[in-house]
């Protein structure tokens, strides 16, 4: 194992910062994704909790609602997940960088499969978190229409 100059260790630093600042964006992101999912989870544990003690047709509404709710939890559990391999695929892009440089590798095609895969895990994310936006919009208007609001 050689050492890397100062000179030598600039470029792959500079190369670096990109990738990193997808990380804390994408963290950030995560952060959004996971306050949501608390949301979700405190307000099925509210209904379920309203579940036993509720009448018949009162029941049904709260089924309906929990239903979309568990819905609603797996969709952006797995936009966490894909977000949360978004930022493992940078970090593995940032490592194989610098051990590249360090270890005089050729790593092109690493790096280009990496960052490809981060890419395409973090436009996976954002869809899926698109759609819990859609399911959101939908289980507010089974609530609304429960409540005899036809939304016109």
């Amino acid at each position: 194992m050689t050492s890397l100059t100062l000179q030598q260790l600039i470029p792959v630093i500079q190369t670096a910062v990109g990738p990193v600042i997808l990380i804390s964006g994408v963290g950030l992101l995560l952060l959004s994704m996971t306050n949501r999912f608390g949301r979700v989870v405190d307000r099925s544990r509210l209904l379920a909790r309203e579940l036993p003690q509720a009448g018949t047709p009162e029941r049904e509404q709260l089924a309906v609602q929990l239903g979309i709710l568990y819905r609603r939890a797996k969709i952006i559990r797995l936009a966490i997940i894909l977000a949360t391999t978004s930022v493992l695929l940078a970090g593995l892009v940032i490592i194989s960088l610098f051990l590249a440089a360090l270890l005089h590798l050729e790593a092109a095609l690493l790096v280009t499969i990496c960052f490809i895969l981060c890419m395409a895990s973090l436009i996976g994310s954002l869809a899926v978190f698109l759609l819990d936006l859609q399911v959101s919009l939908t289980a507010l208007r089974v609530e609304l229409t429960q409540a005899g609001f036809n939304g016109e």
